[in-house]
């Protein structure tokens, strides 16, 4: 069968009588860290296996999207360090500028103070304080959940080396000419007072309004609609398709700009779609993307009417005002010169938010430095048209694509201070020099640096190889990069994925950073529903972890986790896991206490029973399967393959069926306790991935074994016993169908009922003992009466249950059974009857009324052989 190569100790089989995960999940987790079971040596002959975390903020603490994450990503390190490979999970953080800028400017407001008060450097000097006090609480949190990551390894987006990567790849890009200067569009947070880039903005329906503005007089006016009146300040255009019959007379004409005394050109241009609104467009280069490029084609002047923080910089009358105040001032001052010809209020519209702090995005005209993606793009595209890289589950590749081939350049720069300081200075003659990690900066009169960082994504991009040595060939990056699969959520797809790959590709000369991304989906509540502070359905994973236990939060993760779709959890489910670790700790104890034991050989099958041959072509068949959904990233079939075989198979029939058999004693409960400690030996090592704490405890208890953490992984040996499988199942027939019969008369389960077994004697009556005892059944004895005659599987059940029922009151209920079966049977003829309901219906229905005639008819000769056996009144 199966053979574990560790060094053994005697086992022990002792165990509490209870489980208690906070007893055992700390102490056992700093044993691993002490004993280096989650490092990795790159000296190693081992095969590699990769994989990252996505790097949580330095702001951030454990909640449930991290520990669904961390689950299946150190679940699948597990087992592939069970199965020999050189391990590394690479643990670290992320800076995240923005955010944690925020945090600090937050607790510098608490002392009336802003970063200009401390200045530049004093600031991140601070934010490097919080960092070392506050920052990576995360980590703790980790270790609770049980992440078997290589803490010495544990690396930091803001620490000397990534820096030097960051800086080598900027200049490295710029050389190249991938990366430029530009004044353009971008979005604009003015909370944040820096530039985000379009993933960072977030989407929602907000109530605004819709206001139809007439500009120009008489024949020569038209009119325009806007969500944005305070934009109109900066237009320096009209624009209408050029093929408007209505609009043709103002081509290239000059109309009155209102509440202004400029006049602005009418231009035609085919981005106007003539059959939306008026089919006239107001032109505002320096608020708009689409706007800008509008002028860029007509050469319009950019004029921009608002300052950093949405503040209206020109025009007397509304000077001074904040963006919202002046829409409205400027629509009542519309208002009352009659240029306002329609309005709607409330205008439900799709508006920008910044991720970070909610703020509405403001489309701003700014001077930025950009990633010219389109070559980078390219690559990161073909290497998944081109099969180096697979994206699981594949019909998420469409969603790549879309993304990756239709990239714009994206915006780097932004305006803050904590993050990677852009590595450009400038001249007193206008000089740019791009310096690298090993060059000297230029010094001198006028000479300064850019005051831009870097945006956060620019340095976690670099993360598979930045954080193996990059830019230095070192033995790491050799041995480890690329990495085995990359897990993460559909959701940063965008985000994250696409920059690992385009920068992995460009710094590593076209290899991948990864041969796989794994996607999952997103983590919602009981009822599918997003889980946001706003709704009052947040869950604290810590919680569940300090009332139920980690393993049980972990194994509610997994088992919900389809590739690529969300996931729903519930208190309700984690404390069903919460059952089922208690279930797998009594069982193995009872076992413990009863035989089971991996001590000497397994016997030889001509030596073991029906019921020992069965649960072991079982156990093989349940390490084949859930090796295939290992490979195949089907977390919740393997951990369903593995919660069914371990508490239906093992330990409600397996255990319950060999009982007899261990209270006997003998050769028999010799080979069976043998047979026992085996299964339980694999199938604790096929849990441990997903429920590590749990497994470790009973498998060391078990084996005397170092660790199931450096344990070997099972490997289905090929074992089958077709003729043993069908044997138990005609058992497991026999004792279901009593066990309902039992239910139906409303017999205690403890209950016990003369009865007379006639049984196939090649098959089931080896088990009568068995059965006997499962289902509380006596001999006969003096005065039998066989008041009800159960035949199934080949077999007849006679029972005595006088006494125990009311003989009438059975008969009626029996009679209305058979009434409701002749019923159904008769319904389900009708239909097979119609020919006409037969040559228009699916296949599939005409075969599930199949199903329903013949268990019409099997249900109506059991209900006759009842009846028939009932004593006459």
């Amino acid at each position: 069968m199966t053979e574990n190569t560790q060094q053994q100790t005697a086992p022990t089989t002792e165990l509490p009588t209870q489980y208690a995960p906070a007893e055992v999940e700390g102490p056992l987790y700093q044993r691993w860290v002490e004993r280096g079971y989650f490092e990795a040596d790159a000296k190693s002959e081992k095969p590699p296996y990769t994989i990252v975390i996505p790097p949580p903020n330095v702001t951030g603490s454990l909640h449930l999207g991290h520990a669904f994450e961390h689950t299946l990503i150190d679940a699948l390190t597990r087992r592939k360090r069970m199965q020999g490979f050189e391990t590394l999970w690479q643990p670290g953080m992320d800076h995240a500028g923005i955010a944690t800028q925020n945090v600090v400017e937050r607790e510098l407001a608490k002392e009336g103070k802003s970063r200009h008060d401390l200045g530049r450097e004093a600031f991140v000097e601070r934010v490097w304080q919080w960092k070392a006090e506050s920052g990576g609480q995360i980590s703790g949190q980790m270790k609770r959940l049980g992440d078997g990551v290589a803490w010495s390894r544990e690396r930091f987006t803001m620490d000397e080396g990534l820096s030097q990567a960051v800086q080598t790849i900027f200049k490295k890009l710029y050389d190249d000419e991938l990366i430029y200067r530009a004044e353009r569009i971008i979005n604009w947070c003015p909370r944040c007072l820096t530039a985000i880039s379009d993933i960072e903005v977030e989407y929602q329906d907000d109530d605004g309004e819709l206001v139809s503005i007439r500009y120009g007089e008489g024949d020569d006016s038209l009119v325009v609609a806007t969500t944005r009146a305070e934009t109109m300040l900066g237009d320096t255009a009209v624009a209408v398709h050029p093929d408007d019959e209505r609009y043709k007379h103002l081509i290239g004409r000059q109309i009155k700009l209102p509440l202004t005394d400029r006049t602005i050109p009418v231009v035609a241009d085919t981005h106007v779609d003539p059959e939306f609104g008026t089919g006239a467009v107001k032109v505002t280069p320096a608020h708009d993307p689409n706007d800008f490029e509008i002028g860029q084609r007509h050469n319009l002047p950019n004029l921009a009417v608002m300052d950093e923080r949405a503040v209206i910089t020109v025009h007397g009358p509304f000077q001074g005002l904040d963006r919202l105040e002046a829409r409205s001032a400027i629509v009542a001052a519309l208002r009352a010169e009659g240029r306002i010809v329609a309005e709607k209020r409330p205008y439900t519209h799709s508006v920008g938010h910044c991720s970070r702090c909610k703020t509405t995005i403001e489309p701003r005209l700014s001077m930025q430095w950009w990633v010219k993606v389109g070559p980078l793009a390219q690559a990161a595209g073909d290497a998944v048209r081109d099969g180096k890289v697979k994206i699981h589950p594949q019909e998420m590749e469409k969603r790549y694509f879309d993304w990756v081939d239709n990239l714009h350049d994206w915006c780097i720069s932004r305006q803050l201070w904590w993050g990677h300081r852009i590595p450009v200075w400038y001249g007193p003659n206008g000089e740019v020099v791009c310096v690298g990690p090993d060059e000297q900066p230029p010094t001198g009169e006028g000479w300064h640096q850019d005051t831009d960082v870097l945006d956060t994504w620019f340095s976690s991009g670099l993360w598979p190889f930045s954080t193996l040595g990059w830019p230095e060939r070192t033995e790491s990056l050799e041995k480890f990069y690329p990495n085995s699969v990359l897990v993460t959520g559909y959701d940063i797809l965008f985000f994250w994925v696409a920059r690992m790959m385009m920068f992995g590709l460009y710094a590593m000369d076209g290899t991948p950073p990864f041969h796989t991304i794994a996607l999952h989906g997103m983590v919602r509540d009981q009822n599918g529903k997003k889980m946001s502070k706003s709704f009052g359905n947040v869950v604290n994973p810590l919680d569940w972890m300090d009332t139920y236990g980690s393993d049980a939060v972990r194994f509610t993760l997994a088992r919900g986790a389809n590739p690529g779709v969300d996931v729903p959890i519930g208190e309700d489910w984690v404390q069903a896991s919460s059952k089922f670790a208690n279930k797998i700790w009594n069982a193995t104890r009872f076992a413990l206490m009863n035989g089971a034991t991996v001590e000497g050989e397994l016997p030889d099958p001509s030596e073991m029973s029906a019921t020992d041959r069965w649960i072991l072509s079982r156990l093989n068949k349940t390490v084949a399967e859930v090796d295939a959904f290992y490979d195949d990233y089907q977390f919740s079939k393997l951990s369903d393959a593995l919660y069914h075989f371990a508490w239906d198979e093992v330990f409600d029939w397996y255990v319950e069926l060999s009982k007899t058999t261990f209270f006997a004693g003998g050769e028999g409960a010799r080979v069976s306790g043998r047979v026992l400690g085996e299964v339980l030996d694999v199938m604790l090592r096929l849990l441990h991935p997903v429920v590590p704490f749990v497994t470790e405890t009973l498998w060391t208890t078990l084996t005397g074994g170092e660790s199931v953490v450096i344990a070997d992984w099972p490997k289905d040996s090929g074992f089958r016993d077709a003729a043993a499988e069908q044997e138990i199942a005609l058992v497991q027939r026999v004792i279901t169908e009593v066990r309902r019969f039992r239910k139906e008369q409303g017999l205690q389960d403890a209950q016990k009922v003369p009865a007379r077994l006639t049984l196939d004697g090649t098959t089931l009556a080896a088990h009568e003992a068995a059965i006997r005892q499962i289902l509380r059944l006596q001999p006969e004895g003096e005065g039998f009466s066989a008041t009800a005659s159960l035949p199934v599987a080949g077999a007849t059940v006679a029972l005595d249950l006088s006494g125990t029922i009311d003989i009438e009151a059975e008969r009626k209920r029996l009679a209305k059974d058979l009434a409701a079966a002749e019923k159904e049977k008769a319904q389900a003829n009708g239909k097979l009857g119609n020919e006409a309901f037969l040559a228009k219906a699916p296949d599939n229905v005409v075969d599930k009324i199949r199903g329903r005639l013949a268990k019409a008819d099997e249900d109506i000769a059991r209900i006759q052989t009842q009846l028939a056996t009932l004593p006459q009144a």
